[in-house]
């Protein structure tokens, strides 16, 4: 698991792996989570990608609980909305999800998880 701390370490690790890109992309997860982590290095946008997962993780909770399938309209808009929101207004940069939209995926639910356990700067 990729262990980052502090902004420098995004930073430095992104410039590390730019080397394992490739034109169509990148080869692995492990390859892309540093790339996407520079492309968070700002700590509102940071935060409010976390509070938009946890209102996806919170929603797919009620959902499976309900079986309230109309519910599922939310998801995007509660997830994207506040990433997005995050990138447009404070990182300043487009978000992964518009080129690598799985990986993105991924890396929104790692980041959280990483956040959560204090790996990257809350």
């Amino acid at each position: 698991m990729i262990e980052i701390t502090t902004t420098t370490d995004i930073t430095e690790r992104a410039s590390t792996m730019a080397n394992s890109k490739t034109e169509q992309g990148f080869r692995t997860f492990a390859d892309f989570y540093p790339y996407y982590l520079q492309e968070h290095s700002n700590l509102t946008c940071r935060r409010l990608h976390f509070i938009g997962t946890a209102i996806v993780i919170t929603l797919m909770v009620t959902i499976a609980v309900t079986g309230n399938l109309k519910l599922l309209i939310a998801l995007p808009l509660a997830g994207y909305g506040f990433a997005w929101s995050g990138h447009f207004f404070f990182e300043k940069n487009r978000p992964a999800t518009f080129k690598y939209p799985l990986y993105s995926l991924w890396a929104d639910f790692v980041m959280f998880k990483d956040i959560l356990v204090g790996k990257i700067e809350r």
